[in-house]
């Protein structure tokens, strides 16, 4: 039986009548007329092969082939029903696993408010913070149904995939607060002590360099690591300089640092945050995202 050919309305009509056994009752429960019912209940027999329901004196009685249909049908239906409610359920009530990828750096900065916020909303939401690899590795990763939603810049993400800017991001120098270059700080001071680099691939240039290149000038990396979490510690204890994206200090240790202005034009950039299309509807993660947008905008 080729159930692309079957009208699934038929299957409730019948589930109804096989459990009154009786026409009339049927069609006022479903709200159709008697003749309707009549020619459901024939159209019901011929995709079945079985006379369903027989009269018998002044009653109808169901066929052992109904009877066993009788059995099968109804959680059949209620399991399709809930198929069809799905959206429908309060978020409060939803048992759903969300894997989200995003930099060490934002997720020091999102990931205890989003706990926070999802154990007062939405207690059944579980959540998995995959390691991060970069955004070419992230856009992969939402391809393959790995990952649900990522954080990141995402410029350039495919047809595939979903888009939208949830906040801009500066940059800031931040070296110790009693640093020797915080006196007087210009470009000379800057280049003249060594900078500390975040790399997932241990490069030692970057945009920044090429600027200065452009200018005849060069600065030293004398440290790369690969997450920006560990910069503000470093810069702590170091006579290290670093450039770092806004917002990224942990509120412990901004007392213990200068923040200024870069010397040279150093380019902000977007953050993303992007999903598959097939997770559009999604309320689970509508419900994360509003609530990461907001958060990282605040």
């Amino acid at each position: 039986m080729d159930i692309r050919k079957i009208d699934l309305n038929l299957l409730v009509v019948l589930d109804t009548l096989l459990q009154e056994a009786h026409v009339s009752r049927a069609a006022r429960q479903l709200g159709m007329s008697q003749s309707a019912t009549s020619s459901a209940l024939e159209r019901c027999r011929q995709l079945f092969g079985d006379r369903l329901l027989l009269r018998a004196g002044g009653a109808m009685q169901l066929t052992p082939r109904a009877q066993r249909l009788r059995e099968e049908l109804q959680p059949l239906i209620a399991d399709i029903r809930a198929v069809l409610e799905l959206d429908a359920h309060p978020i409060e009530d939803i048992h759903q696993t969300l894997r989200i990828s995003m930099s060490d750096s934002l997720l020091q900065r999102l990931a205890q408010p989003l706990i926070g916020y999802l154990a007062e909303t939405a207690p059944g939401i579980d959540l998995v913070f995959t390691p991060w690899f970069g955004p070419g590795r992230a856009l992969d990763a939402l391809a393959s149904s790995e990952v649900d939603l990522a954080l990141s810049q995402f410029p350039h993400a495919g047809a595939s995939i979903e888009t939208r800017v949830i906040g801009s991001q500066s940059y800031e120098v931040i070296m110790r607060r009693d640093h020797p270059a915080v006196d007087g700080f210009d470009l000379e001071a800057w280049l003249r002590w060594p900078h500390i680099m975040v790399s997932g691939r241990g490069d030692q240039s970057s945009s920044i360099d090429q600027i200065l290149h452009q200018r005849g000038l060069a600065r030293r990396v004398g440290v790369v690591v690969p997450s920006f979490v560990v910069v503000p510690y470093l810069v702590a204890q170091t006579d290290l300089i670093a450039n770092s994206p806004t917002g990224n200090i942990p509120p412990e240790l901004r007392e213990r640092l200068t923040f200024m202005a870069p010397p040279v034009e150093i380019a902000g950039y977007d953050v993303h945050m992007a999903w598959h299309k097939r997770s559009s509807e999604d309320p689970v993660l509508r419900h994360v995202s509003d609530f990461l947008q907001d958060a990282l905008l605040s």
